[in-house]
């Protein structure tokens, strides 16, 4: 079959309104993880029915490329990688069984299962027009970065607005962080790591130079603001990994210079905070390393090969540590240990060799655009998963970016359509139509 080089004239203004509805949706589906309310019913709600919707949005337009002229014949590549993830999600569906709240594990893991549904039909929109529609400006990184930026614009602004919602006050309200109650901070600087991995592809190929500076100096700006020391480091490891990345010798000096400056401001304001406790409180990670101990020296020899059930980290809904001095917590602030007190030895060995082969496969793609963007946004959610949620803990959007990128290293197009389907296809796209 004859590929089409550029995207036919006719087809552009579809594919404009496909890369805005794209952004609209992943933007509404992003803010259905946040606290929009104090209201735990009117959050619930807002919760439910955009996310639900988003999914159900998602699959109406990818049903409309497909009529546009696309066949949705989808091969698998890296296959252990989604195969060992649904095996994940199938053992979490079994703990329901023991689980220590079945309602809630039902509900965390039905949770986990719609997003995996929204990632597939997510990525089979870009997977399709890259075929079929080969020379489009629709781009994955540009739709996550643009989607970023709108939610994170709404921060920028509301601190402003009304700085008692949107900032956070810890250490006795000397120290205020931006996300308020709506969204943790350390999440919500996550987010901002992940829209400045993708706004660095356009300077790659050089796409709005000022404004992708704008939209990356915005988002460092909320980066600081969060207060986050994980997504700093994260900031500076993306940074580092794409300054490698560049063939410009200058341009990497230039980085490479910059970097340096940046370094030790980040360290003084971050790192080590006036109000944080200092090299201290650097050293237990806010408390973090005797709470992981307790759980691994009390919590998990209670049910060490199965676990407490999915999300589910002792027989109460907090743990606490009985002879090691603990904060209580519903989740462990690292993603691997979650695995291993909902699900025991068992899942944290399915989801190890699930990361391993996801990890294998961001390398082996042929595509090393697609690769770059793979390892860009893993870099700031893996350092996520081991401070907080992460991308096997409790619903948030860290999970629907793996999602996201598991699908998009192992689902393909069939290049060998069957005979039904070229006659679809070449009946909607005459121009593809081999001469």
């Amino acid at each position: 079959m004859a590929r089409q080089l550029t995207a036919p004239r006719d087809h552009s203004r579809f594919l404009k309104t496909v890369g805005f509805l794209l952004t609209i949706i992943l933007f509404v589906k992003l803010g259905g993880f946040f606290t929009w309310s104090n209201n735990i019913s009117i959050t619930r709600v807002i919760k439910v029915i955009s996310r639900i919707a988003m999914t159900t949005s998602i699959w109406y337009l990818y049903r409309a490329i497909i009529n546009r002229g696309a066949v949705a014949s989808f091969g698998w590549k890296q296959s252990l990688s989604p195969f060992l993830y649904v095996v994940y999600l199938f053992l979490g569906l079994l703990s329901v069984m023991w689980s220590t709240d079945p309602g809630y594990s039902g509900l965390q893991w039905f949770m986990d299962m719609e997003g995996l549904v929204f990632a597939y039909y997510f990525i089979a929109c870009f997977i399709l027009i890259d075929y079929f529609f080969s020379g489009s400006a629709v781009k994955m990184y540009q739709v996550i970065g643009d989607a970023v930026m709108m939610m994170i614009s709404i921060f920028l602004v509301g601190m402003y607005i009304d700085p008692e919602t949107f900032y956070r006050l810890t250490h006795g309200g000397e120290e205020a962080r931006l996300g308020g109650f709506i969204m943790n901070p350390n999440e919500l600087g996550m987010l901002c790591a992940v829209g400045v991995s993708c706004f660095i592809f356009n300077i790659y190929r050089k796409h709005q130079f000022v404004w992708t500076f704008i939209k990356i100096g915005l988002l460092m700006w909320a980066v600081v603001l969060t207060g986050s020391r994980s997504s700093t480091i994260g900031c500076l490891l993306i940074a580092f990994f794409h300054i490698r990345q560049s063939s410009n010798t200058k341009l990497k000096l230039a980085m490479y210079a910059g970097a340096v400056m940046v370094v030790p401001v980040a360290v003084q304001t971050l790192l080590i905070k006036e109000h944080g406790g200092g090299l201290d409180e650097v050293m237990s990670m806010t408390g973090r390393l005797p709470f992981w101990t307790a759980l691994l020296n009390e919590g998990l020899p209670r049910a060490p090969f199965f676990g407490f059930g999915f999300m589910r980290i002792a027989t109460t809904d907090y743990f606490q540590g009985e002879h090691i001095f603990t904060y209580a917590a519903k989740m462990t602030h690292n993603t691997f240990i979650q695995v291993l007190m909902n699900l025991g030895f068992v899942g944290f060995f399915i989801v190890l060799f699930q990361l391993v082969f996801t990890i294998r496969g961001f390398l082996q793609v042929p595509e090393k655009e697609k690769s770059l963007i793979c390892v860009g946004v893993l870099i700031p959610i893996m350092i996520n998963s081991f401070t907080e949620f992460g991308i096997f803990g409790e619903t948030n959007y860290g999970i629907l970016f793996y999602q996201l990128l598991i699908f998009y290293i192992s689902l393909s197009i069939n290049p060998l359509l069957t005979p039904g389907e070229k006659i679809y296809l070449y009946r909607r796209r005459p121009d593809l139509r081999p001469a």
